[in-house]
């Protein structure tokens, strides 16, 4: 989960790429399901009793199938099997700072569109490769929650 969000982050402010709303969305799974991976890691380190840490395995799988349909959701509006919010607005990072371009800026710069993908790799979007992590994410941590000690 860490590396997916490493990932994201890395798009954004190496590679300048604007997330759209639905891209910033589909990261609370993992801002959630991070600490809560974590934290069952530590049970298990500290031989904590096993349903804990199988509990929080199963919560941060959870979190993983949240994301996976935020994701679907995303994605299937990018592929215009459905509508996509009526509005998906974040900020623009290239708008100018002199006053006199300011106007101009303000007509010319829009936020990344929810419906159109901005990048496709083999395919599908980000949206569609966060469908795809989740649910490989979510199968890893049902898996570690429902094998025997």
């Amino acid at each position: 989960m860490i590396v997916v969000i490493l990932a994201a982050l890395g798009f954004e402010h190496i590679g300048h790429y604007v997330p759209c709303a639905l891209c910033l969305l589909q990261r609370w799974p993992y801002y959630i399901g991070i600490p809560i991976g974590l934290l069952a890691v530590l049970s298990s380190a500290m031989n904590a009793p096993p349903a804990v840490t199988r509990t929080l395995l199963l919560l941060a799988g959870v979190s993983m199938l949240v994301g996976a349909g935020m994701g679907g959701y995303h994605a299937g509006a990018e592929w215009k099997f459905w509508d996509g919010p009526s509005t998906c607005a974040t900020s623009v990072d290239a708008i100018t700072k002199t006053a006199g371009d300011l106007l101009a800026d303000i007509n010319t710069q829009h936020g990344p569109s929810c419906t159109d993908a901005s990048l496709r790799v083999m395919g599908l979007s980000f949206a569609g490769w966060n469908v795809i992590t989740s649910l490989a994410l979510a199968g890893i941590a049902v898996f570690g929650a429902t094998r025997k000690a």
